[in-house]
C-alpha cells in the first residue's frame, strides 16, 4: 500500500472507478454549503469543546492520568468517542482554514488524551484500571473498540491535513491500534465490538500509514461478523449485524447507524484486498435499503426500540427515527460505493441525505441539534432546557446537548470536510458530483493542471455554470452529474450548443481552453412526490420537492388553524413558487369526534354543530370545507431542513390530499 498522500480527505482507497479530490483541491466559496461550513467553524465546533469539558467528557483523560478515574468519571461508556470525534472535525477544519486558535486547542486536547493512555498502548477512561470493568469484558456494549476506531479517524484527518505536525496523536492513535491487532489478531480474543466503527477506521489508518496489518485486522473483524460472536439480546443478534455473514446478507437491518458503518467497512476492505463478492453483497445491501427502507429524506431507520430499520416499506413518518449519526453513515457508505463504482445513484442519495437529514440537524445558528428527524410532528414541541443535556431523542425540538451526543460531533467532522464529497478524477478528468459555488484545481500524474470554477445558487436555482480556468492541448472529460429528479428538463450547454439530457453522468470530452464554459441546467418547478403504494403510514399523502430540498407544513406558516393535521393538499393545483416560496393549495378537514372511530359507510364526518357560532358552514360529500381567510387558500411551506427555526410547531411531510 502507498504511504501517506497528498490529498485531504477522509477516505482514499488505492484503487477503485474514481479517485477523490480533498479540501485543498476543492473550495466552496459561497452558497448554502460555505455558510454551513463557516457556522460550523465559528459556532458548532466551539459549543461542542464548551460541553465536552463542561460534562466531564474531556476531564476524564485528566481522572485517567492521575488515578482518580473510577469514583469520578463522567458520561456514557463511549463518551470517549465524541472527543475523538470533535478532534477529527477540528483537524478538518484546521486543513481547511488554518485558524491558529482552533491548532492550539487541538493540541491542548490532544496532550490530555495522550497521558491517559496505558504503556501497552490501551486507551479508554471506561474500562482497564482498579475499580472498573476489565478491558474487553463487554464487546456487546462497551463500545472500547468503536472508540478506538474514532481515534484512528481523528489521527488520519491530522495526518492529511498536517502531515509534518509535531503534536503526538498519530503515535497515539498507532500504539492504540497495535495493541487492537496484538489483542485480537488471529492469535488473539476470538472478538469484535458490538458497533461497527473499528473495521473501517483501520482500513484508513492502513492507507493513511502504509501499515497493512491494519487492514488485515479489519478484514479479520469483517469476517468474525455474522457468526453469533457477540451475545444475544432483546433486539436480537441482527441489532449487531451479528446473525448473519456479511457476504449472506441482502439489506442492511439492525441499528442503522451500526449497519451503515459495518458496510462502509466492508466496502472499504473489499476494494483493498480486491474481494468482489463481498463488494457486490454490499452493492445489493444498498440498493434493496434505498428501495424500500429509506425515507424521501435520505433518512434511514424507522424503529425507535432498537434505533434499527423496519422490515421493507415500514417507513412510517411520525415515527421516523431517521437518527442523524444514521445520515452520516449513509453519506460515508454510498461515497465509497461511488468511488469505487463510479454510479451516479451514490452521489443522489448523498445530496438528498446532505441536504435533507445532516443538514436539518443543526439549527441555524448551529448551536442545537436534532438527534432524529421525523417526518411528522403531531404535538407542538416544548424548548429542551439549555442548562441540561437532553435524553438522545427525547427533545421535541432541537437540544443543544444529549446524554448521548454523537450526532453534534458527527454533525460537525461532516461539514468539516464536506468539500472531500464534491468532486473526483480519473485518467480521462474531471467528475463533479456535488454542485456549490466554488473553484476545482488538480494536477495530474503527468503533471498537467486541470482547474475549473464553478457558479451557481443551486439549491435554490438549477443553473450550474462550469468555467475553465487552464489551457490544454489534449483533450480530456468534464463530466458533471443530471439528478434522478430531474427526469424531464434537464439541458446541457456548451459551445452555444443546448440539448437535452437525463439522469446520470453526463460527460463533455474535448480540448477545453480557458474560459470555456458548461451550463447545466435543471428543473427547479416545484413538484408533488407520491410514495409507493407498499408505503402503508403514508398511501394517499403527497409531498412536495423541488430540487433537491423535501418541503414541509408547518404550523407557524398557517396561523388560526390548530394542527397541520386539518389540512388537505388540493391536487388539482399543483404546488407553485411565490415570491421565493414553495406554496400549495389546501383545504381544511373540519371533523367530528366519534365514539368509535370507525365506520361502516365510508361517507366523511360532518363538522361540529355550532362551532362557528350561527354561520351555517356548508360541507361537501367528502366531508371536507374549503379553507377561507387570507393566507389559508395557498399555504407557503417550509425547506425540511429550516423546520422547527422559528419556535414550536406541528409539521408533516407527507400531506393528504383531496380531489381537485
Amino acid at each position: 500500500m502507498s504511504g501517506i498522500g497528498p490529498t485531504a480527505a477522509p477516505v482514499l482507497p488505492i484503487r477503485g472507478r474514481l479517485r477523490p479530490l480533498g479540501l485543498t483541491e476543492v473550495r466552496a466559496t459561497g452558497g448554502f454549503w460555505a455558510e454551513r461550513q463557516s457556522i460550523n467553524a465559528a459556532a458548532t465546533l466551539p459549543h461542542i469543546a464548551h460541553w465536552l469539558e463542561r460534562e466531564g467528557w474531556l476531564r476524564n483523560f485528566d481522572l485517567a492520568a492521575h488515578g482518580d478515574l473510577a469514583r469520578d468519571r463522567r458520561g456514557r461508556e463511549f463518551s470517549d468517542s465524541e472527543v475523538y470525534k470533535f478532534l477529527e472535525a477540528a483537524a478538518w477544519e484546521i486543513g481547511r482554514n488554518g485558524d491558529p486558535d482552533l491548532e492550539a486547542l487541538f493540541r491542548a486536547v490532544v496532550r490530555r488524551v495522550a497521558a491517559a493512555q496505558h504503556p501497552d498502548g490501551y486507551l479508554n477512561t471506561r474500562f482497564g484500571r482498579p475499580g472498573q470493568q476489565p478491558r474487553w469484558s463487554d464487546l456487546e456494549w462497551g463500545h472500547e473498540l468503536y472508540c478506538v476506531g474514532h481515534l484512528l479517524q481523528a489521527a488520519v484527518a491530522r495526518v492529511r491535513t498536517r502531515p509534518d505536525a509535531d503534536d503526538g496523536l498519530l503515535d497515539v492513535a498507532r500504539r492504540a491500534a497495535d495493541q487492537v491487532c496484538d489483542t485480537f489478531g488471529p492469535d488473539g480474543l476470538d472478538g469484535l465490538c458490538g458497533h461497527p466503527e473499528i473495521e473501517t477506521a483501520l482500513v484508513e489508518f492502513a492507507r493513511a500509514t502504509g501499515d497493512d496489518r491494519y487492514l488485515a485486522q479489519a478484514a479479520l473483524f469483517v469476517d468474525r461478523r455474522g457468526h453469533g460472536r457477540l451475545a444475544d439480546v432483546e433486539f436480537g443478534r441482527e441489532y449487531f449485524q451479528d446473525e448473519l455473514p456479511v457476504r449472506q446478507a441482502t439489506v442492511l437491518r439492525g441499528h442503522a447507524v451500526r449497519a451503515n458503518y459495518l458496510a462502509a467497512g466492508a466496502v472499504d476492505v473489499a476494494v483493498e484486498l480486491k474481494e468482489t463478492s463481498l463488494l457486490d453483497a454490499v452493492r445489493t445491501q444498498w440498493e434493496n435499503t434505498v428501495a424500500r427502507r429509506t425515507y424521501l429524506t435520505g433518512g434511514q431507520g424507522s424503529r425507535h426500540q432498537d434505533e434499527a430499520f423496519g422490515g421493507d416499506w415500514v417507513l412510517p413518518p411520525d415515527r421516523a427515527y431517521s437518527e442523524t449519526c444514521g445520515g452520516v453513515g449513509s453519506v460515508m457508505l454510498a461515497w465509497r460505493l461511488l468511488l469505487a463504482d463510479g454510479d451516479p445513484r451514490y452521489a443522489d442519495l448523498i445530496e438528498r441525505t446532505l441536504f435533507n437529514v445532516v443538514s436539518t440537524s443543526p439549527s441555524a445558528d448551529g448551536r442545537s441539534f436534532f438527534y432524529t428527524n421525523t417526518l411528522h410532528r403531531r404535538e407542538v414541541g416544548s424548548l429542551p432546557d439549555a442548562d441540561r443535556p437532553s435524553l438522545r431523542a427525547a427533545a421535541s425540538l432541537r437540544a443543544p446537548w444529549f446524554e448521548v451526543s454523537c450526532c453534534p460531533t458527527n454533525v460537525a467532522r461532516t461539514l468539516a470536510s464536506l468539500t472531500a464529497y464534491v468532486a473526483t478524477v480519473d485518467d480521462e478528468g474531471l467528475q463533479l458530483h456535488q454542485y456549490l459555488p466554488g473553484t476545482v484545481t488538480h494536477r495530474r500524474a503527468d503533471g498537467r493542471a486541470l482547474s475549473v470554477t464553478v457558479t451557481t445558487d443551486y439549491p435554490y436555482d438549477g443553473r450550474i455554470r462550469v468555467r475553465i480556468d487552464t489551457d490544454d492541448d489534449r483533450p480530456w472529460s468534464l463530466s458533471v452529474r443530471v439528478p434522478g429528479w430531474a427526469d424531464r428538463g434537464a439541458t446541457l450547454t456548451v459551445g452555444g450548443d443546448t440539448r437535452p439530457v437525463g439522469p446520470g453522468a453526463v460527460t463533455e470530452r474535448r480540448i477545453w481552453r480557458r474560459g470555456d464554459e458548461l451550463l447545466l441546467t435543471l428543473p427547479m418547478a416545484p413538484r408533488f412526490t407520491y410514495p409507493d403504494d407498499r408505503i402503508d403510514a403514508v398511501r394517499g399523502c403527497v409531498a412536495v420537492e423541488r430540487g433537491p430540498l423535501v418541503f414541509a407544513l408547518e404550523s407557524v406558516d398557517v396561523p388560526g388553524v390548530g394542527s397541520v393535521d386539518e389540512l388537505r393538499v388540493d391536487l388539482g393545483r399543483p404546488p407553485r413558487l411565490v415570491d421565493g416560496r414553495v406554496v400549495v393549495c389546501c383545504r381544511r378537514v373540519r371533523a367530528r369526534d366519534h365514539d368509535w372511530p370507525y365506520r361502516a359507510d365510508g361517507a366523511g364526518s360532518a363538522p361540529p354543530a355550532g362551532d362557528r357560532s350561527d354561520e351555517v358552514v356548508p360541507v361537501t360529500p367528502d366531508g371536507v370545507t374549503p379553507v377561507t381567510g387570507p393566507g389559508f387558500d395557498e399555504v407557503a411551506l417550509v425547506e425540511y431542513h429550516a423546520w422547527a427555526n422559528r419556535g414550536p410547531s406541528t409539521m408533516r411531510v407527507w400531506l393528504p390530499t383531496v380531489a381537485g
